[in-house]
């Protein structure tokens, strides 16, 4: 071997050496990317802990305003059962402040009544006394059935007996034997009445 071709091999072989991939580079590369790729999914895990934090606060405050409204309904229905009872246990107290002064009249009528008492007065007495009655019924409510001369009603109305005339249309209230009332728009007592009957055709 000649002094040339020494000294080409050596440079040869450097060529070959700096043609080979580096390891030390390629590990450097992936842990690179690796760390890369951690970082994301460490971002990914904080956003999701995030968003779990607030739909966790979230969903304490509907549990809360769910809490707040189911007492306020429970308290409001205490509040309805104690004002129905208490509708039902004193229904007749106003009504009953308006008859006292009816019974007051026919108290002292009986009081004052004697055997040279003024029938004209009386009657006086007694009419008022039932005026003050009808008002007291009609300011809650209630008012008569309206059935003479009317056509009868079987809604209204309580056929007592049939009566064959030819004074009055054929099945209408000729005349009232109990009158009837109606509360607020229901029946509570129908009128009993005498109902008009044609006359059998000769």
């Amino acid at each position: 071997m000649n002094q040339t071709e020494t000294t080409l091999e050596p440079r040869l072989y450097s060529k070959v050496e700096d043609a080979k991939p580096s390891s030390t580079n390629t590990m450097t590369t992936d842990s690179s990317d690796e760390g890369a790729k951690s970082f994301g999914n460490q971002e990914e895990l904080e956003e999701l802990q995030r968003d779990l934090a607030q739909a966790l606060a979230k969903a304490d405050e509907y549990w809360k305003l769910y809490l707040g409204t189911r007492a306020e309904m429970e308290n409001l229905l205490k509040r309805t059962e104690r004002d129905i009872k208490n509708a039902h246990k004193f229904a007749l107290e106003r009504f009953l402040e308006e008859l006292f002064p009816v019974r007051d009249c026919l108290e002292m009528g009986l009081e004052v009544a004697n055997d040279s008492v003024d029938v004209l007065k009386l009657k006086e007495g007694v009419d008022l006394t039932l005026k003050q009655l009808s008002a007291a019924m009609e300011k809650f409510g209630i008012r008569e059935v309206n059935a003479t001369g009317t056509k009868f009603n079987p809604a209204e109305h309580e056929a007592i007996a049939v009566v064959p005339t030819d004074q009055a249309e054929p099945n209408s209230v000729i005349q009232v034997i109990q009158k009837g009332y109606v509360l607020n728009g229901r029946l509570i007592r129908p009128a009993k009445v005498l109902v008009a009957q044609g006359l059998p055709k000769s």
